[in-house]
């Protein structure tokens, strides 16, 4: 059995919109390789995340982690700030 209660999964993206108080919308980026052409694959996906003291901004780079339900579609949040946008 896989017991991974002790380990939240973390993330790492871009800010792409911070217009809900308290909620960033992040972009995650991964490469996943195609079964039958072993080429990889460019996928991508939006996590909305609480951002407390409502410090990001559009284009920074954050580390998201999981945590318990936070609303309907929060289900992360914002760990740490790794760029700064100008």
């Amino acid at each position: 059995m896989n017991d991974t209660r002790g380990q939240k999964r973390t993330l790492t993206g871009v800010v792409v919109s911070d217009k809900g108080d308290k909620t960033v919308v992040v972009m995650v980026n991964r490469l996943v390789m195609h079964p039958v052409y072993k080429k990889y694959i460019k996928r991508r996906k939006k996590y909305m995340a609480h951002d407390e003291l409502n410090q990001c901004h559009v284009g920074d780079k954050v580390l998201i982690a999981e945590s318990r339900p936070l609303s309907r579609c929060k289900r992360f949040r914002v760990r740490k700030i790794l760029e700064k946008t100008v």
